[in-house]
């Protein structure tokens, strides 16, 4: 048999769903069809774009101006709200991290991630009946005179942590769990919204093939909602250990599955590989902004593999694990620089795809 030619390769695509059904009130039979295509390309990809999500436009259009209105600042100035070591929150001025090495791998030769970062999250006051830790349910980081920043950015993280509770719901039906089956693991959540901005000025650093934006990494959590420029960059990794370029659709959000996902079905869905290479153009970065919400579970939640999942005779692929383990580990690596030695399987696909 002949080897298969890349020009005979099936064209990778990230597939589009309308999860309307489950916005509104859709029939039974349309919701089936939109939780076997969700299966689908959570067992085939582990990215999806969504339609019929239920935001108003105006509202990416507030985060939008928001996120023109800090990054636009002076790095000086935005360096006064950078969080103290442990606190996922406000700024992270650029080439700080190292998204590798949340897998446990360094960058060979390369800088840090040129990315900068504005983080906000839920609070330990959002939920007053609950004795949460400080440090993981940390108070936001608000830039001074944030009146508009705050409500905008708050906005948008109220839409789209709809947006990954109604995906949960999805994913229950998907899996043939019980209906309402994540709640338990997310009625006090560790959700994080980060607004990302790539850009560079010409002069800063030598603009070659080695640049990375933000580094290869998957996700922490269960499910990230992104909204992003239409602007390439985005890299998704295949199953051949290639890199393809992923746009979103107008007004679609990108989709992807986090590690606890991919722990909880045993990698039948699985936690996919990406990283950011913006394009540059004319000698110059061409600018990119992107809001990743993290919709990461309860930071006391035990995660295992679900029943079914295990083929008989066979062991999990993981262990059980908290969450606040996993994150933890996740963000030493990023944010801390610290080798995350806990991430040996998603080590191994960064190191074959380089």
């Amino acid at each position: 048999m002949q080897p298969t030619t890349d020009t005979e390769r099936p064209r990778f695509q990230v597939p589009l769903v309308d999860i309307s059904p489950y916005v509104g009130d859709g029939s039974p039979a349309a919701r089936a069809r939109t939780a076997a295509a969700v299966d689908r390309a959570c067992r085939t990809v582990g990215f999806i774009q969504i339609t019929g999500h239920g935001i108003d436009p105006t509202v990416a259009e507030g985060l939008a101006a928001a996120i023109d209105d800090f990054f636009d600042l002076p790095l000086e100035v935005k360096k006064q709200w950078i969080a103290p070591p442990g606190i996922n929150r406000g700024y992270t001025a650029p080439k700080s991290e190292q998204l590798s090495l949340s897998l446990g791998v360094a960058a060979a030769n390369r800088m840090n991630d040129f990315f900068e970062a504005f983080n906000i999250g839920v609070t330990a006051a959002d939920h007053p009946g609950l004795d949460l830790p400080a440090g993981d349910y940390a108070d936001n980081i608000w830039p001074d005179g944030a009146g508009p920043f705050a409500a905008r950015t708050l906005a948008w993280f109220a839409e789209a942590g709809r947006v990954a509770r109604v995906l949960t719901t999805i994913f229950a039906d998907a899996l043939g769990l019980p209906a309402g089956w994540f709640d338990a693991f997310t009625d006090h959540s560790l959700d994080v919204l980060r607004m990302n901005n790539y850009a560079l000025p010409p002069g800063d650093i030598e603009l070659d093939a080695d640049l990375t934006g933000m580094g290869e990494h998957t996700d922490y959590g269960i499910v990230t909602v992104l909204w992003a420029d239409r602007v390439a960059g985005l890299q998704v990794l295949d199953d051949d250990g290639r890199w393809h370029d992923v746009l979103p659709e107008p007004g679609a959000l990108l989709v992807n599955l986090g590690d606890l996902t991919a722990r909880w079905t045993n990698e039948v869905w699985r936690s996919t590989l990406h990283r950011v290479k913006p394009p540059v153009v004319d000698g110059r970065i061409e600018r990119r902004r992107s809001a990743a919400y993290f919709h990461d579970g309860n930071i006391d939640a035990v995660v295992s593999a679900l029943p079914g999942t295990v083929p008989p005779g066979e062991e999990p692929l993981y262990p059980p694990v908290t969450v606040a383990e996993h994150i933890a580990g996740k963000l030493a690596g990023s944010r801390q620089l610290v080798r995350n030695t806990r991430a040996e399987r998603e080590a191994q696909r960064v190191i074959t795809a380089r």
